[in-house]
């Protein structure tokens, strides 16, 4: 990884990274604040774009707005692009990720004509951003708790499925044998295994019932059993949330390798080891 000394520095770089991904100043804080609005003026429009008497009216008015809430969006990412040290890190990372595809869709409707411009509703995941925009530091902390946790017990909970689809399977083979032959919705095991989960999962669709005694007498005991299975990952992830300990943190995003969760006192980014802010003389 290069080094900062090895990074050439421009003045104008870093005063487009300050307003563009600090949320912690205030030029920042007033441009993530007129992001978030455009992002939700834009799926608004997707969305009313899609009821039929609405689209017919406005038809003209939804492809221009379309359009330039799509250019916003290609020069704000290209900005975001050009301020960041390491491009490609920012292009690859989950924010980068959303902030491509949420212009993607316009640009295919060029080469692709449809409805591929609705895909246009993934600006919504970009609202993500509210939580560093107002520094909520309490939500800060608190998510990184909940993804703290759910990391260290990813093992675990991937074990627990695996456990899950074996105890379906079995469920539903052992009810496939029992309802197959009198009743028809039980018509094969992979069916009978759709029951079990819906079943299992306490969810009920109602769809597939077993009709005879011995049928929903295990109809029965998947549905008690289903309350102790909901309960086991509920434990796992709450065990982990209590053991995860997670210092103050703020907005701050490294200009070398675009990843934040600095405590408030930092001076050097703790996953490349770069200096956070450092004046131009």
């Amino acid at each position: 990884m290069p080094s900062e000394n090895q990074i050439k520095r421009s003045k104008l770089k870093e005063q487009i990274h300050e307003i563009i991904f600090e949320a912690d100043t205030p030029l920042g804080k007033v441009f993530d604040i007129a992001l978030l609005i455009t992002i939700s003026a834009s799926v608004l429009v997707v969305m009313l774009e899609s009821v039929g008497y609405i689209q017919e009216q406005f038809v003209d008015t939804f492809f221009i707005l379309e359009w330039i809430f799509t250019i916003i969006f290609t020069l704000e990412y290209g900005l975001r692009l050009y301020c960041v040290y390491q491009p490609i890190k920012y292009a690859t990372s989950f924010f980068g990720i959303i902030d491509l595809l949420a212009i993607l869709p316009t640009y295919l409707t060029l080469l692709f004509p449809g409805n591929t411009h609705y895909f246009i509703v993934i600006r919504a995941f970009r609202l993500m951003r509210i939580f560093r925009i107002f520094k909520l530091g309490h939500f800060l902390k608190e998510g990184n708790t909940i993804i703290k946790a759910l990391r260290a017990s990813q093992a675990k909970i991937t074990v627990f499925l695996t456990f899950v689809m074996l105890l379906v399977t079995i469920i539903g083979a052992l009810m496939y044998l029992i309802e197959g032959g009198a009743n028809e919705a039980f018509s094969s095991i992979p069916r009978s295994i759709y029951w079990a989960i819906v079943t299992l999962t306490t969810v009920g669709y109602g769809d597939i019932t077993p009709q005879t005694e011995l049928g929903q007498l295990l109809s029965a005991i998947v549905m008690i059993l289903g309350y102790a299975i909901l309960a086991v990952p509920t434990g796992i992830v709450s065990a982990e949330m209590v053991n995860a300990s997670i210092q103050s943190t703020n907005t701050q995003a490294c200009r070398f390798c675009g990843k934040e969760g600095h405590a408030d006192d930092a001076v050097y980014c703790k996953y490349c080891g770069n200096i956070l802010n450092e004046p131009f003389a």
